[in-house]
């Protein structure tokens, strides 16, 4: 059974719209996550920096999962 894919022009508007928002979303909340790991000492870090910029490139999940659990609170 072969399955058809669609196409951007097949997609409403709406739609369209829909795909840009989440793919920004998606692209600040790495972006975000990259930028607070690299300025980050790694003694505030959970973990390896290397391993948590691996997982700040997973979809949504990654970049969540840094913000929750990666990041140790600072000695104020």
């Amino acid at each position: 059974m072969e399955q058809s894919r669609r196409k951007w022009s097949d997609l409403t508007p709406a739609q369209q719209r829909g795909i840009v928002v989440i793919g920004t979303v998606q692209v600040a909340l790495a972006a975000a996550a990259w930028i607070d790991l690299a300025r980050r000492p790694a003694a505030l870090v959970r973990g390896p920096k290397p391993a948590w910029a691996l997982v700040i490139a997973v979809n949504f999940v990654g970049p969540v999962s840094y913000f929750a659990f990666g990041r140790r609170r600072g000695v104020s």
